[in-house]
């Protein structure tokens, strides 16, 4: 059975949901007290540590 090919306005949907759910995954705030801890080694940290240097000798 051949293998059909998705209309345009379904291509264009499955590659929103996609990206949707990437930036969503990414834009997700770590709480304090969640369960996934955040990583020092994340970008989001490796950021707030610069700005907190810069704030302080400033």
């Amino acid at each position: 059975m051949a293998v059909t090919r998705l209309k345009r306005k379904d291509r264009y949907n499955k590659t929103v949901s996609r990206l949707e759910v990437k930036t969503l995954k990414l834009a997700t705030n770590i709480e304090l007290g969640s369960r996934s801890q955040q990583s020092t080694k994340d970008q989001l940290a490796k950021n707030n540590a610069v700005l907190a240097k810069l704030t302080a000798s400033a």
